[in-house]
């Protein structure tokens, strides 16, 4: 299938506003400029590898999530501190962090992920949204250790080419996906990474059922992320039961007053 198809309105709103968004960046500062930047940025810390190393341990593997504000809730987080709350994930036993930089609908920006990066020794990941090799190139020049990639915003061949550049520069790759069908076109590229989104984005309604529907077309060669919906223990011991071990999760950290805290109770 090498064309997007039953986009989520709201998905399709946030990457019209996406492209408008690249076109005004790119005016300011050119994709060379940002290779410049590139050079002297600092090395890779490892998404995959440091997912690897904890799952290895036995423990779960946590991408804990740094997340102001998001279009259905809103203000998630008033007291916003992103080199604190990344400090208190570290404390707490993440594998990883992620960090939105999306400003018009999530209240990010690139200067959170750099705060973040810069409070601890976690690998980060762009949590935005990606549809132009500008903001392949943006993410390693602000330090970036991984991106994103969600299959209901891309075609094949730009997912397939998105994919590689971050390759390419040295960046991990995340993929999301909602359902079979995008899964089917996501496993081909071979990402050891493939993330389950169990939020529909067509209503905003979340299940845990989602990724057990997926897992028995997954092979064991992938390292599945669970995302969205994961708020109690039990959630996290019926998604390890099935042999999920790798979430990502950021509102129920983000309501918590310390967000490394609930992380740690939440993967005791």
């Amino acid at each position: 299938m090498s064309s997007v198809l039953n986009t989520p309105t709201i998905l399709k709103k946030i990457i019209d506003r996406k492209r408008e968004e690249v076109a005004e960046r790119s005016a300011k500062v050119s994709i060379a400029m940002l290779k410049e930047q590139i050079k002297t940025a600092s090395a890779a810390r490892g998404f995959v590898r440091a997912m690897e190393a904890k799952l290895a341990t036995g423990q779960s593997a946590v991408i804990a999530e740094i997340k102001k504000a998001s279009p259905s809730k809103g203000v998630i987080r008033e007291d916003f501190h992103p080199a604190e709350i990344a400090a208190s994930y570290e404390r707490g036993g993440a594998a990883c962090l992620s960090v939105l930089t999306d400003a018009d609908f999530f209240q990010g920006c690139e200067a959170y992920l750099q705060q973040a990066r810069a409070a601890c020794s976690l690998p980060v990941i762009r949590k935005d949204f990606i549809v132009d090799p500008y903001q392949v190139y943006e993410a390693r020049a602000i330090g970036a250790d991984c991106i994103l990639l969600i299959a209901a915003a891309l075609n094949d061949t730009d997912m397939a080419n998105l994919n590689s550049l971050a390759a390419e520069l040295g960046l991990d790759v995340l993929i999301e996906v909602h359902n079979a069908e995008e899964l089917a076109r996501t496993l081909p590229l071979g990402n050891r990474l493939v993330g389950i989104n169990n939020r529909n984005l067509h209503n905003f309604e979340t299940t845990l059922q989602t990724t057990f529907d997926l897992l028995a077309d997954i092979g064991s060669e992938f390292i599945v992320v669970t995302e969205s919906s994961i708020h109690t223990a039990e959630d996290v011991a019926a998604m390890r039961s099935k042999g999920v071990n790798a979430f990502l999760v950021g509102e129920a950290f983000m309501r918590a007053e310390e967000p490394g805290v609930k992380l740690a109770e939440l993967f005791s």
